[in-house]
């Protein structure tokens, strides 16, 4: 675990802010992934909620020089070996089952998967996890609630994603047990829509400037 765990680690420290992303065609998923690459945001997630999530996900790869792709909202074990094969950097999920843990043991590719309790973390950690998912983090009790879990659970590190955005990510990063915090408000639907790359690369510029 502890070589995927440096892996991952690699990746999630690259900037402050993980782009979660959801993608309705491959080619503004690329244009997209090419802003966000532009403004300073190389780790981007894009969450298998779409159809053409892992179409999406297997073009940046290919394509998109700088950008270390994930694949996002993994459910299941047919998930796991969908986002490997479409050349997933990472791969992240809301939860962790047994199914799931068991596809990520046999693959190179680090999970990060998802917690929103201590009785989770401990599991996950029993698991060899060091490196967690919080979510939802601001339904799940937000910043006040990962500064609690920061000294008896030390040594667990965590990316919250869920009601974050430039207002609020500041609170999350400061935290010591914080490594960096997943968010969409990079990719606005609207900008995204209008193919204002270059107001999602100023976004995306904003958001690697936050304090990592």
């Amino acid at each position: 675990m502890g070589e995927k765990t440096e892996k991952l680690l690699s990746i999630l420290k690259l900037q402050p802010v993980v782009p979660v992303l959801i993608v309705d065609d491959v080619k503004s998923g690329v244009l997209l992934a090419r802003a966000l690459v532009a403004g300073g945001l190389k780790a981007i997630e894009i969450t298998m909620r779409t159809p053409a999530a892992l179409d999406t996900v297997r073009a940046v790869a290919q394509e998109v020089e700088g950008a270390e792709v994930g694949t996002g909202t993994i459910l299941n074990a047919q998930h796991w070996d969908a986002a490997v094969a479409a050349g997933s950097k990472f791969v992240v999920s809301p939860g962790a089952t047994q199914e799931l843990l068991a596809a990520a043991s046999k693959s190179p590719v680090p999970l990060l998967p998802g917690a929103a309790t201590a009785s989770e973390v401990m599991a996950l950690r029993e698991e060899g996890y060091q490196v967690l998912k919080f979510f939802p983090a601001e339904q799940a009790g937000g910043v006040a609630y990962l500064k609690a879990l920061s000294s008896p659970l030390a040594g667990t590190f965590f990316c919250p994603t869920g009601g974050i955005s430039l207002k609020n990510a500041n609170d999350y990063l400061s935290l010591p047990n914080v490594i960096c915090v997943g968010g969409s408000w990079v990719a606005p639907k609207e900008l995204v829509a209008a193919g204002d790359w270059a107001g999602i690369t100023k976004l995306a510029s904003e958001a690697a400037a936050l304090k990592a």
